[in-house]
């Protein structure tokens, strides 16, 4: 089932999420409905605060890139991470263009270390810790932020958030048109 996208502006995007366990009631249902919603949106990760629950469960899906031969690969990853947490930043830190469906029309280069040594539990809460780099990294630290209550516009500079301030009041007011059902704000349901 398709799940409404929280837009920015809501306080749920600025909460610390809540560790689960196993027996957190229809996981399997919505991480299944969460991966349905993320494929549907178009996304490539997307975190619980943004389909408005604040608990510490991401999904991420993609098929990975190979800059040598400039193509995608057949296969295509998917990761379910429950209470993750980042135990150390590896290696260069890099810029990336990213967005977020919860800032849709929105994108802006973010610099993260381009590896990271991730601990997390996985759908059947057995335990991961390894190091992840590429796509995978760059997409679960955007999302983890989600679970520290940060959005990507947070890892910009000053001027930059100065220079994006109307198009993050568009978001904030309902002015953008995604493709992808979206909860409306309080905010945006004023008259």
């Amino acid at each position: 089932m398709y799940l409404p996208i929280v837009g920015y502006g809501d306080p749920i995007l600025r909460k610390e999420a809540q560790p689960i366990t196993p027996d957190y009631p229809n996981l399997k249902q919505l991480i299944d409905d969460m991966f349905e919603t993320m494929y549907t949106a178009d996304g490539v990760g997307l975190a619980a605060p943004q389909i408005d629950l604040s608990i510490q469960l991401v999904v991420i899906g993609f098929r990975p890139y190979d800059e040598a031969t400039d193509t995608y690969g057949p296969e295509e990853e998917r990761h379910v991470l429950i209470n993750p947490e980042i135990l150390e930043e590896r290696g260069e830190k890099q810029y990336f263009n990213e967005g977020c469906l919860s800032l849709p029309e929105l994108h802006e280069d973010v610099l993260r270390p381009e590896k990271i040594l991730l601990r997390w539990l996985d759908e059947n809460f057995e335990e991961h810790t390894e190091e992840i780099g590429g796509m995978f990294a760059r997409v679960a630290q955007h999302e983890i932020d989600h679970l520290h209550g940060k959005v990507f516009t947070d890892r910009l500079s000053p001027l930059r958030k100065t220079m994006i301030k109307r198009k993050l009041n568009n978001i904030l007011e309902g002015k953008t048109h995604p493709k992808y059902r979206m909860k409306r704000s309080v905010k945006n349901n004023r008259p």
